[in-house]
């Protein structure tokens, strides 16, 4: 029974590690001007657009690779 519960466990970590459940790809935004105040933004990145709150750079528990900030945002409060 033990060795079951083992096979099936693992079975489901190495189906979730397959899948990129938890992946964030990323974009690159081109610098522009806003239209509505004439400012410049300056280029950056993102991440792409998905269905999941999780894999954000600024949700609580990531860090976002190009700055070094810790994510502040709470995934459930939208």
């Amino acid at each position: 029974m033990k060795r079951i519960l083992s096979i099936i466990l693992i079975s489901l970590i190495m189906l979730l590690g397959a899948t990129g459940f938890a992946e964030a790809r990323i974009s690159s935004v081109r610098g522009y001007v806003k239209p509505s105040t004439g400012r410049y933004v300056a280029p950056y990145f993102k991440t792409s657009p998905n269905k999941t709150r999780f894999d954000n750079f600024s949700t609580k528990g990531n860090v976002n690779p190009f700055t070094g900030k810790k994510g502040y945002v709470s995934p459930f409060k939208w």
